[in-house]
């Protein structure tokens, strides 16, 4: 179908988009008043998407000038890669990706089919006896490929209407995946080789890592004086490596953590700033859950972590050693640890 100057506004990572920009004929080292425009709107879409507050204050503002909107997303890919940190790439990408996801629940399905072709989906339109309720049939590789961040219980396939190799979604759920695609697809682009820049851009970079860095801080783990790591179990272990790469982590994975980090000293802002490094993470939630489970808010119980069994039950204990012989918790393994120096 043909996708008009709107749509590509919408979804400007598609190869479309890619040849409106070429028509264009910009170049990037002469800085005519309307690539002007475009360096601007480059910046503010990075900013929106590592600010909650900037981002929340506009995120119900009409688009803007096609000439200038399409253009302006692979100049913010550019500044957000040259920014050289993984947690803010990780934030820019997932943000682009909700924004699309958005968009996607508005559209009338022959477009989004026209999205999932992009990504080479095997998908087809299943009669629904709800008139009113959409739904089509996945891949099952198309929909594992996309679902491997997903913990919710409905997303296992397990729990999907299964058909000759077909998952059974909503449209809802279809957008979902398709945010998962995207994501995934910026990521890689945010990995790129870095281009020679002007300095007109360079100069949106270097301010956007001044302003930034103070938010996110070094994303090296940092422990009180008194906390001894090389005593940790294997599974926290585990679990901080993850979070240090910047990888999702599982619910449980998430409260483990908060709950060992408490019990063996750290305080709550420093079990916030662990977490800075998810592309996910929200700190305004985040202090306010660190605070509930470390019995500063609320009823004023002091979580401790699961016990070992319910954290194998739920693949979270791994790399087992000699160690975890006739340890049953986590805060076991490390006072005897700690008693062994």
């Amino acid at each position: 179908m043909l996708l008009t100057e709107e749509d590509l506004s919408k979804y400007p990572f598609l190869p479309q988009a890619t040849d409106y920009v070429k028509q264009l004929d910009l170049d990037i080292n002469e800085l005519t008043e309307t690539l002007n425009e475009i360096l601007k709107r480059a910046e503010q879409r990075v900013e929106v998407c590592l600010d909650p507050a900037i981002g929340q204050a506009m995120r119900f503002q009409a688009l803007r000038n096609p000439s200038i909107e399409i253009p302006s997303f692979p100049v913010a890919v550019i500044i957000a890669n040259a920014l050289k940190n993984n947690y803010l790439k990780k934030r820019y990408a997932l943000c682009e990706a909700k924004k699309i996801f958005e968009n996607l629940k508005r559209e009338q399905k022959k477009k989004v089919f026209e999205i999932a072709k992009f990504f080479k989906w095997d998908i087809r339109p299943v009669t629904s006896e709800k008139k009113s309720i959409q739904h089509f049939a996945l891949d099952f590789v198309n929909y594992i490929r996309n679902t491997t961040s997903l913990r919710q219980p409905e997303w296992k396939l397990i729990n999907r209407k299964l058909i000759d190799g077909r998952v059974s979604l909503t449209k809802s759920e279809l957008c979902r995946l398709l945010q998962e695609e995207v994501q995934r697809y910026i990521e890689a682009k945010l990995n790129s080789e870095i281009p020679e820049l002007p300095p007109a851009v360079t100069v949106i970079i270097e301010q956007l890592k001044t302003r930034f860095s103070r938010k996110t801080g070094d994303t090296q783990m940092v422990y009180p004086h008194e906390m001894e790591p090389n005593a940790f179990p294997p599974c926290i272990k585990s679990l901080q490596i993850s979070l240090l790469k910047g990888h999702h982590l599982s619910h449980i994975g998430r409260f483990t953590l908060t709950t060992f980090f408490v019990n063996v000293g750290m305080a709550v802002d420093g079990v916030v700033n662990l977490f800075r490094s998810l592309s996910d993470f929200n700190e305004r939630l985040t202090v306010y859950q660190v605070e509930h489970i470390a019995g500063e808010k609320g009823s004023g119980t002091k979580y401790t972590p699961p016990t070992c069994s319910t954290l194998q039950t739920h693949r979270v204990c791994v790399d087992r050693d000699e160690g975890c012989r006739r340890i049953k918790h986590p805060l076991a393994y490390y006072r005897k640890a700690l008693s062994k120096d």
